[in-house]
């Protein structure tokens, strides 16, 4: 018997196709499980040569346990990411594939597949938020941080200096010549060495609520020599009365507006912040703050399950709004000017479709 499922906004669909597109996503889900592994310990990485290897030859190369090795391959084998010669018992990484999940291509997509099995160590905190509300605060995500890190090091790194700064005119030629800047949200801070060694005669500063990832940051500057850029750690849920008046030419936030317990005063504490000729760029998710304008977007599933898991819960973890990673450009626009923003610009950037670049100036 087929049943039909029909609402104002899906096509039909029967239950056969749907257990079908069920059993897709299984085996789909469990190789995001393989390619995470594989990208945490080197074996992709090892794999990028394209040669073909024996379990026993990658796991001496990767200096790793050889049975979980040959299990791995042979996980993947069957989900058509590596081929498998029977005869010669030996496994190679196609350059179709390598191209997108190891560090020898362009864009390694083999970072994002980490998300969701370390998101699921807290499923069961998730589970009791439904039942008694709250949130999990952000010591129960232990290597958050430095996903985080990778994922900025695939979107905002490789374009900071010919994309997103030049976004603001005049932007690139003050950094040059020297200016006050300050990153909220920092994580470990790595935009910000990266412009602390490209504008030398520029000052900067680095905010983040995780202690954690504050001493990475200055542990790294310290290692690299890094004398223009501090970092502390600091609550910013008080800012829009905290700041410092009219201390910083420039402010960034990258990804980091939408888990603030309360939004609305940070970006206040930007606008008071900054001097009356600076400028704020914030990058943020691309979303349309409502769900039917979302079906659309191409990571929309996976951001939505990534609020729910980390962004939306961490603020209401402080007692915060819990406004979510899908707030979206129509609410984005909202909250920048009722905290005081009067120019107010959005782009997005080719090699980027998960997030909005938005310029503001006073």
């Amino acid at each position: 018997m087929s049943v039909n499922f029909q609402t104002s906004d899906m096509p039909a669909i029967t239950t056969e196709a749907f257990e079908q597109r069920l059993l897709n996503a299984l085996n789909e889900g469990a190789m995001l499980q393989l390619i995470s592994l594989g990208h945490r310990s080197g074996l992709l990485d090892a794999l990028s040569d394209g040669e073909p290897v024996t379990s026993a030859e990658l796991a001496s190369k990767s200096g790793l346990n050889e049975r979980y090795v040959r299990e791995w391959l042979g996980g993947l084998s069957v989900a058509g990411i590596l081929q498998h010669e029977p005869d010669s018992m030996t496994y190679c990484l196609p350059s179709a594939h390598s191209a997108l999940i190891t560090s020898a291509g362009d864009a390694n997509m083999a970072v994002f597949a980490q998300y969701l099995p370390s998101l699921g160590v807290v499923e069961d905190d998730i589970l009791d938020c439904f039942r008694r509300g709250g949130g999990v605060p952000y010591e129960r995500y232990a290597r958050f941080h430095e996903m985080m890190a990778e994922d900025s090091g695939q979107t905002v790194l490789p374009a900071l200096f010919d994309g997103i700064l030049p976004l603001a005119e005049g932007l690139v030629e003050g950094l040059e010549q020297g200016i006050d800047v300050l990153d909220l949200g920092c994580g470990r801070g790595l935009a910000l060495m990266k412009m602390a060694a490209r504008f030398p005669n520029s000052r900067f500063t680095g905010y983040d609520l995780s202690l954690e990832a504050i001493e990475w940051a200055r542990a790294r500057a310290r290692r690299e020599g890094l004398v223009n850029v501090t970092y502390d750690e600091r609550d910013l849920s008080d800012f829009d009365e905290s700041a410092d008046p009219d201390a910083y030419d420039l402010v960034t936030t990258f990804d980091a507006i939408h888990d603030q317990a309360r939004p609305l005063n940070l970006l206040r504490g930007i606008r008071r912040t900054l001097r009356p000729d600076g400028v704020y760029l914030a990058q943020d998710i691309h979303g349309s703050s409502h769900h039917h304008g979302d079906r659309d977007h191409p990571l929309g599933t996976l951001l939505y399950t990534m609020s729910l898991m980390h962004c939306m819960t961490v603020s209401l973890a402080q007692g915060g709004e819990g406004l979510g990673t899908m707030w979206g450009r129509e609410k984005a626009r909202e909250y920048f000017t009722e905290a005081g923003f009067g120019q107010i610009s959005v782009h997005q950037l080719p090699h980027d479709v998960q997030n909005d670049y938005w310029v503001l100036r006073p």
